[in-house]
Order: structure tokens, then sequence, then C-alpha cells
């Protein structure tokens, strides 16, 4: 199955929070962010990566995980609140790459589109739409589309609901790629906020360890 490149999580991850967090703490929420991707978590864990339209059961899994980053801040630890973190950024920014959340924004426009960085994250009638899809994992297709030598191959096969097909995981997957790169950036900003607005000034100074 493809997946979103670390080095794209890496980069939203650090382009929107590497002024509010230590390095330490950075490090170990973006290591937490790319073990998610780890072949274990590939297949059956749609919730992961909203794979096979799990929209809520990934909602689930995010409001799980910021649940973990408040009760770590309860406790003297703070270790279990960066991984949780981490892990929820992950499924956050997969969002983007994995739903047709995107084209569904960019169908708005008759004329030109605006530019990406001026996408809207979370517009309630797109997060909404019984237009939202995300792509269906036909195994073991979706496995041998994530070597890029059998790609075109796949390609033949899969539905066009797959993921394989929607997947907005790299720039080879055209002009939308910059969209769904914005929008998990402007996400992952959201969801710092969202937790600024649930913890004590003392626990965010705690969590952000400056």
């Amino acid at each position: 199955m493809s997946r979103m490149n670390a080095e794209y999580h890496i980069e939203m991850t650090r382009e929107a929070l590497a002024s509010h967090f230590s390095e330490r703490a950075l490090e170990i929420i973006i290591a937490a962010n790319v073990r998610q991707d780890a072949i274990r978590y590939q297949f059956f864990h749609d919730e992961i990566h909203y794979d096979n339209n799990a929209f809520d059961k990934g909602d689930r899994y995010i409001n799980e995980q910021r649940g973990y980053v408040l009760a770590t801040l309860l406790s003297p630890g703070i270790l279990g609140a960066w991984v949780a973190f981490g892990r929820l950024l992950h499924t956050a920014q997969d969002f983007y790459a994995h739903s047709n959340y995107v084209t569904l924004w960019l169908d708005q426009f008759d004329a030109v589109p605006p530019p990406p960085p001026e996408i809207e994250p979370l517009k309630r009638e797109l997060v909404k739409s019984p237009s939202l899809r995300s792509g269906k994992i036909y195994f073991p297709l979706d496995a041998l589309y994530y070597f890029k030598i059998l790609r075109p191959f796949v390609l033949k096969i899969l539905p066009k609901d797959s993921h394989g097909w929607m997947n907005l995981d790299e720039p080879a997957q055209g002009l939308k790629f910059p969209y769904a790169i914005a929008a998990a950036t402007k996400r992952t900003s959201y969801e710092l906020d969202l937790l600024r607005k649930l913890l004590t000034p003392e626990m965010f100074a705690r969590f952000t360890d400056k």
C-alpha cells in the first residue's frame, strides 16, 4: 500500500510546530508520527490512516490520542503526551492525502481555484458531506502498488475508488498534492491550538517543553 513519505510528515510537522516546542519534544512527536507508517499498521488499521471510508473510526482515534495527551499531563509524566500527539497528527495529516476532501474543496470553484495556502482544512460542509470518501484498500493489489515498478500494471486492475487511485501521498499524484500538504499543515497547527485551549497554561508550558 502507498503511504505519504515520512519526509512530508516530518516537513509539515516541523513547519507547524518548530516554533512552539523544544527540539527534544519535537523529535519525539515526529518519531511517533512517522512510526504510524510501520508495516504492522499498514493493514487492518483503517482508523490510523482514514482508509476504507473509516471517518468515524479515524475521528475517534484522534479523540482517544488527545485524551491520552490530557491524561498524561495530569500525571507527572510527559513522554506519553508527546507520543500520543505524534500519533494524533499522523492521522489528522493522512485525512487530506487519503480522502477526496481536497477534490471537494477545489470543486467549489468554477474558475481558477485559490492557491494551495488558502485551502480551508476543516470546512464543515465538506467534512460532513455525503460525498466525502477515502480510498478503499484492495488487498493484495494495494500492497503491490507500494512497489513503484509495479504501479502501472496494478493501476490497470485497481478500481477507481481504491487507495492506489485516490491517494495524494506524493508530488507524482499531481496538482492536488500541494493542497493536501497545505491543508495537513494547517490542521497540525489547529490541533496544537485546540490543546492550548484545553490545557491550563502550566500544563501547556510543560507540554511544549519551552
